[in-house]
């Protein structure tokens, strides 16, 4: 099956309100041209050198998603092109984004990672870590990065009521964040991979990270 009509399909279960996030990573910049060719402008990638080599050669009006664990010494190298880093999951990275979007002057769109899952290898912070935050005069005093919502990454599990339980949790923490904080005007819930992204969407998923669906296994 081509990649043109695995977007199709995908898209064709889609609420229009939902954002298809292509996951590009480790794939060739032919196969993104294809999906580009598709109509798909939003795509992720998980590594900095290899983002940062794809975006030299793609179409400008593609948006380049942050999607993996971003060490703040990389910053810097894609602070002036990426248009929404999803993985933000400590305040020392949140404030290294802002550092680098002041140089380059524009506000960095960002996505607060919070771990759900039960593995420990997953990263972010937990509920009383994101209130600390938001309520710190520190963090009010960052101009240069916009806080557009929450992402989660349920354990890699096929017991699908662990995996609802874990998108429950963090949806019921994104409505609870939009209420407490209207002034951020929260609106992304990122939850829901190729292999999980119908279980998301039952659990308000606006943006659904989706690779090997799309364009094969890697």
């Amino acid at each position: 099956m081509s990649i043109t009509n695995n977007l199709k399909k995908i898209k064709s279960t889609l609420p229009s309100q939902v954002k298809l996030i292509a996951v590009s990573k480790t794939k060739p910049l032919s196969d993104i041209l294809e999906a580009y060719q598709a109509g798909q402008r939003d795509f992720g990638e998980n590594y900095v050198q290899e983002l940062v080599d794809k975006v030299s050669e793609s179409p400008l009006d593609i948006r380049w998603h942050f999607i993996g664990h971003l060490q703040s010494n990389k910053v810097k190298y894609i602070a002036p092109f990426v248009h929404l880093i999803h993985g933000i999951d400590s305040f020392k990275l949140l404030k290294e984004v802002n550092k680098q979007a002041l140089k380059v002057n524009k506000t960095i769109s960002c996505l607060l990672q919070i771990h759900i899952a039960q593995e420990e290898s997953k990263f972010g912070f937990n509920e009383p870590e994101i209130f600390e935050m938001l309520h710190s005069d520190e963090f009010k005093s960052l101009k240069n990065i916009s806080i557009k919502g929450l992402m989660g990454m349920a354990s890699f599990t096929s017991n699908q009521t662990q995996i609802k339980n874990e998108f429950n949790t963090i949806q019921k923490l994104y409505l609870k964040l939009k209420q407490a904080f209207p002034e951020l005007g929260i609106s992304e819930l990122s939850i829901g991979m190729s292999s999980d992204y119908l279980l998301a969407l039952e659990h308000g998923s606006s943006m659904l990270r989706i690779g090997s669906s799309i364009f094969g296994t890697r």
